[in-house]
Formats: C-alpha cells, sequence, structure tokens
C-alpha cells in the first residue's frame, strides 16, 4: 500500500514508557503503550488507516462515498478523521451512554452523527444492537461503505504495527502482553506484530467485571468505553490467550486518577483497567519480568464527564 497522504503519516509510532511510582517495587516492570500521542487522541487510527486506505487502493472505496459505523465514540472519531482527509463521508451510529466530547470530535471532523438512546447512560448488550442494526439498515444504501470494525481482516491488520514498535523498543524482550477488549482486534494485532517480530510473549485478556461475558457467559451494563460489547469479540484468539480476567471498573477509574496525578498519564477508562490487571499480574510475575499493556487513548476525550470530576 502506498503511503498514507497528508496527516495520516503521523499515525503510530508512539511512545512507550515505564510506569514508575504506580508499579510496586516488589513485582515486574509495567510498561505502557501511550496510544493518545495519535492524531485523533486514540489506536483506534491505526485500524481506521488501516481498513479506510485499503479500501480506497484496493477500489472498493471511492472519494465521495459514505462510510457507516456504529460506535462509542473512538472508532468513529478515527474513521472520521481517516475519511476527511481520503475525501469520503462518514455516518456514525452511536447514543448518549458515550462521553459527549467523542460526539463532538466526530462532528467535527464533518461526520454526521445518530443518535440511539441509552437508559440511564449505560452501555447494554441491547443498545449495542440496536445501534448494529441501525448501522446496519444505513449501509444498505447505494454509495456506501460498511467499515465493519468486528468483522473486516483489515481491522486487526492495523494494530500490528504497535507489536512491531513494542518488540523493537524492548529488543523483543516482553514476558506478557495483555489489555482490556472490545472487538479483540488492539489485543490480537498487536501480538500479531509482536511475534512476527520474533518476540512472543504470554497474552492476558481484560473485561470489566460488571460485564463478564468471556469469563462467566454473562454480560450486563457498564460504563468503560469501548470495551465489554456483550457479545463475543470477534478478532479474539482463546487459543492464544493465557488467561482471561474480570476488573472492576470502579478499580479501573481510581486508576485513571492515580495515573494522571502520580505519572503523569491522562488516559480514559479502558487505560485505567488495562493498568490495574497489568500491575496485578507483575506482582505474580515478579522482579526481572516485564509486563505490557496498552494506552488506548487520551484523557481528553473524557473532561466534562465523571472520570474526572
Amino acid at each position: 500500500m502506498k503511503p498514507f497522504p497528508g496527516a495520516l503519516g503521523a499515525i503510530g509510532n508512539t511512545p512507550l514508557v515505564r510506569l514508575g511510582r504506580i508499579a510496586p517495587p516488589d513485582a515486574a516492570e509495567v510498561w505502557i503503550k501511550l496510544e493518545g500521542g495519535n492524531p485523533t487522541g486514540s489506536y483506534k487510527d491505526r485500524m481506521a488507516v488501516s481498513v479506510l486506505g485499503r479500501a480506497v487502493g484496493s477500489g472498493r472505496l471511492s472519494a465521495g462515498d459514505t462510510v457507516v459505523e456504529y460506535t462509542g465514540g473512538s472508532t468513529g472519531t478515527a474513521l472520521a478523521f481517516v475519511s476527511a482527509v481520503l475525501g469520503l463521508r462518514f455516518t456514525a451510529v452511536s447514543s448518549d451512554a458515550f462521553s459527549a466530547s467523542k460526539l463532538e470530535a466526530m462532528r467535527a471532523f464533518g461526520a454526521e452523527v445518530i443518535i440511539e438512546p441509552s437508559e440511564n447512560g449505560a452501555i447494554t448488550p441491547e443498545l449495542i444492537q440496536r445501534m448494529k442494526g441501525r448501522a446496519f439498515a444505513l449501509a444498505e444504501a447505494p454509495g456506501t461503505f460498511y467499515a465493519d470494525q468486528f468483522g473486516s481482516p483489515d481491522v486487526r491488520a492495523g494494530y500490528s504495527p504497535m507489536g512491531a514498535e513494542i518488540a523493537a523498543a524492548l529488543d523483543g524482550r516482553i514476558d506478557v502482553l495483555c489489555a482490556a477488549v472490545g472487538t479483540g482486534a488492539a489485543l490480537m494485532g498487536t501480538f500479531d506484530g509482536i511475534s512476527a517480530a520474533g518476540a512472543g510473549s504470554k497474552v492476558v485478556a481484560f473485561e470489566p467485571l460488571q460485564s463478564p461475558l468471556l469469563t462467566t457467559g454473562r454480560g450486563g451494563p457498564h460504563r468503560v468505553e469501548g470495551i465489554g460489547v456483550g457479545f463475543e469479540p470477534p478478532f479474539l484468539d482463546r487459543e492464544t490467550l493465557t488467561d482471561i480476567r474480570a476488573i472492576d471498573q470502579e478499580d479501573a477509574f481510581a486508576m485513571c486518577r492515580r495515573l494522571a496525578r502520580e505519572e503523569g498519564i491522562f488516559c480514559g477508562a479502558s487505560t485505567g483497567l488495562n493498568v490495574v490487571g497489568a500491575i496485578a499480574l507483575a506482582r505474580e510475575l515478579g522482579p526481572g519480568g516485564r509486563v505490557v499493556t496498552l494506552g488506548c487513548d487520551s484523557g481528553l476525550k473524557y473532561l466534562g464527564g465523571p472520570l474526572y470530576a
């Protein structure tokens, strides 16, 4: 594929930093990939440029066409950004359960945003299914392209460079890669990149304790955006996983505030959940080990909501 034009070339090569004050001294190292450094402040930029760039390159998508997707906001913002650069229109089906700043960001890039109402701001399996149905109906119109964040092979492929960057930065020495999952593509795609670089690692997936579908088979309402979508993540390879763990969302929210105040890392709730889980794994692994997790997005996306209130 040709080099990405304009601002799309700024995607990737984000910092990888080691936690200092929060990580316990009698545990393995904890490293976090700060994906808030991407143009829209999220690792979803990697996915969006992979999906839309490859679709344009193959002729499946042309300037002036409309891209459609249902999204909580970070995926939608990334798709809106890439669509703007490539001369595409973008329609997002979202909800008031998600951060208002994310909805505003999609509109800022020129997206049309269609809102499905939630019940008391909760992210539920029923809400996700309504959003999905609305998006599928819109994608039936002529001149539309369904981005298919839960099915396109270009989604998982978009995260492989992140794994290659991590492997290069740590000289291939990674004991555990861990992260919360929505589609599962970020975790598995990052592992693909690590593996392709010849640096194997164990892989652990996280989910919200309030919606423990992967560990108990029962989903539920929760408030960690971007993960725990209420159905089996389509890109999650259970045979590759070492473990799946449920993490309390309240611990994740508290960790976000600690990360900002003690480490200078400003992030969203899914990153807080990742760090809670990574520290638990680091304690178990012990000194001399190395745990890597993902800083999914920037805390700027959550100002005005309850996370940093």
